[in-house]
Parts: C-alpha cells; sequence; structure tokens
C-alpha cells in the first residue's frame, strides 16, 4: 500500500474514533444528568450503573488504544518506516495493511507483542 493511500485511511480512522469519543463523553455525560435528576437510585440502579460505567471504562481504553495505534502508524509514515515489521523488519503485505493499515507486524509476527505495548495490552493478545 503506499503511504498516500494509508494517510487518508489512517486519518479517516482517526476522525471515526474521535467521534466516537466525543459521543461516548456525550453519553456519559447525558447519563450523569438523568440519574441526578431521577434523585435516589435503589440497590439495583446503582448495580446496573456499576456494570455500565465499567464497559464505557473498558471502551473508553479500547479507543484510547486504537487511537494510539493509529497515531504511531501516521508517525511510521513520515519516518519512513511504515509497512515494515516491527520484529523482523520484513514488508508487511498489502493485503494485510488494507485491512489493519495501522500495524506494524507481518502476518508471520501478528501475535508477538513489541516491547512498545504496555504489560495490559500484551495479556489482552494472549
Amino acid at each position: 500500500m503506499n503511504t498516500t493511500e494509508a494517510r487518508e485511511k489512517l486519518t479517516a480512522e482517526l476522525e471515526r474514533l474521535d467521534h466516537e469519543a466525543d459521543e461516548e463523553a456525550h453519553d456519559q455525560a447525558e447519563q450523569r444528568d438523568s440519574d441526578e435528576l431521577a434523585g435516589g437510585m435503589d440497590f439495583g440502579d446503582r448495580g446496573s450503573r456499576a456494570t455500565e460505567a465499567m464497559e464505557d471504562d473498558l471502551a473508553r481504553g479500547t479507543l484510547r488504544m486504537q487511537r494510539a495505534e493509529v497515531l504511531a502508524a501516521l508517525e511510521r509514515i513520515e519516518a519512513g518506516e511504515y509497512g515494515r515489521c516491527a520484529v523482523c523488519g520484513r514488508e508487511i503485505d498489502d493485503e494485510r495493511l488494507e485491512v489493519r493499515p495501522e500495524t506494524d507486524r507481518c502476518r508471520d509476527h501478528a501475535e508477538t507483542a513489541t516491547s512498545a505495548e504496555p504489560d495490559d495490552a500484551r495479556r489482552l493478545d494472549t
């Protein structure tokens, strides 16, 4: 995949992620306002809200991680390193880059964690 096409795809993905994060924040603010207007909550309501809060935290974390991957790919384009596997240095095939333009690993190393990943991300891959 050429870098112009990759940059366009990655920029569009970054815009989508930012839009999704904005919507998530807006929905959470509406939920808080709704809870405040409703007054007291019973035990079941509090449990439901706690579960929703955990799911929201997970969604925000996923969005942050995806956004970081896209930004890292854009940095690799600027540095002239885009399309090379971070593990073995071989060229990543176009088919893989079409599907996952943010990837920094070839098919052979798709499941290999790089040192740049946080420990939590490596644990999720296993």
